[in-house]
């Protein structure tokens, strides 16, 4: 964190990109929460503060006529449970550029707070535009990045801004310090042995993921519909399970080289199925390989559950990402719950990212037990990757 900050204006990014309701109400608080030690820190050191963020996606999401949606995507819905949450009002700025906007910023005092109007209004922020990323710049003397999970992203305001403040004016949150240090724990030492939970739809969401684990952990599970594809290549009887069969020969490559590598590539030996993709479909078990035609595969079944557990005792550390069922479902949920209290009673670390799993963890009643869960998605998959993050990038530089 920022040293001698005693009277200076902070530009912030955070990420305040909350799930609301109907009535515009905050319905998951955890990304405001996660910021609020380094706001707290900031104030405390004498510092002023200047909020901004993105909200959701407002220049693809326009209204019938064309226009953007302002009142849906608006920050000011985050003012009144940030302003509780820090004890002090929180003004709200209408803009995030332009001369009101700096006229509302450029005299704060200590102990002042100002939240900017979402940045994606425009789109030079997805852009990466220098000059938008200068106006923002205006607003502080100096930039703190805690926006982990924004860090993916080369926008203006997560790693161009960066580029106007001197390296000793510029520096990780509280937030972004824990994310990076909580992954490169997985990813350089991690104790042993290490077992990696990846579940989800998609293989091709996971590829560089599960070639980058191979290296280092010691079993690697995985789940959900991406599993199919798997036992496909294995040339295994999926019936109407979700299968990517572009992908097939690649998983059939990635079956070789967990052999090569000496890694346990766990897949699950049962699954949940069912005759239609509904809760309330007819289900019943079946080897993962023996699917009958016409049924599709939703979860996993219990000896499944029973082997991923078994090498979650064993483990010294755990990754997971991804739901290894259609868990919003309540009848193909099991599988994903029991696993994630499972991890919650390793005694080992654990780490949690990606919004179903820790979805999932919030919904078992066990998110106190986990070792660290990440508020980043794409970005944590990206690091865990090896991938260099621009808004990481942009302070490190």
């Amino acid at each position: 964190m920022l040293s001698n900050i005693q009277g200076k204006r902070v530009l912030c990014r955070v990420d305040f990109n909350v799930p609301l309701n109907a009535a515009f109400e905050i319905t998951d608080t955890t990304r405001i929460d996660r910021t609020l030690p380094t706001l707290r820190q900031l104030l405390s050191d004498g510092a002023s503060i200047i909020l901004m963020a993105h909200f959701g996606r407002p220049l693809k999401k326009k209204k019938d006529d064309g226009s953007i949606d302002t009142e849906k995507y608006s920050l000011i819905h985050v003012v009144p449970y940030l302003a509780k949450s820090l004890g002090r009002e929180v003004l709200f700025c209408e803009d995030c550029i332009g001369e009101k906007a700096i006229s509302i910023t450029a005299n704060l005092e200590p102990g002042q707070v100002v939240l900017l109007e979402n940045t994606r209004f425009y789109p030079e922020e997805k852009n990466g535009d220098l000059d938008f990323a200068a106006k923002l710049a205006k607003h502080g003397d100096a930039y703190v990045n805690d926006a982990f999970g924004a860090a993916h992203r080369a926008h203006a305001s997560t790693s161009i801004v960066a580029n106007f403040f001197e390296p000793e004016n510029k520096s990780f949150g509280l937030l972004m310090e824990e994310e990076i240090a909580n992954a490169k724990k997985v990813m350089k030492n991690p104790a042993r042995p290490c077992v990696a939970i990846f579940g989800g739809a998609k293989v091709s969401d996971k590829i560089k993921l599960i070639e980058r684990f191979m290296d280092f952990a010691d079993t690697i599970v995985i789940g959900g519909g991406m599993s199919y594809t798997f036992f496909k290549a294995m040339e295994g009887e999926i019936g109407r399970s979700l299968c990517e069969d572009d992908y097939v020969n690649l998983a059939r490559d990635l079956i070789e080289r967990a052999k090569e590598y000496g890694v346990n590539l766990l897949l699950p030996k049962d699954s949940i199925i069912a005759d239609d993709f509904s809760n309330t479909a007819n289900f019943k078990i079946s080897p993962s390989g023996e699917i009958d035609e016409g049924w599709m595969g939703l979860d996993i079944g219990p000896q499944a559950i029973a082997d991923i557990k078994a090498s979650i005792r064993q483990a010294g550390t755990i990754i997971w990402n991804g739901p290894l069922g259609v868990f919003e479902m309540s009848n193909f949920a099991k599988g994903t719950m029991e696993i994630a209290k499972s991890i919650a009673s390793n005694d080992g670390f654990s780490l949690v990212g990606g919004g179903d799993s820790v979805a999932a963890v919030n919904a078992s009643g066990v998110a106190d037990k986990i070792g660290f869960i990440s508020t980043g998605g794409g970005a944590l998959l990206e690091f865990l990757e090896g991938k260099s993050l621009p808004g990481i990038k942009a302070i490190e530089s």
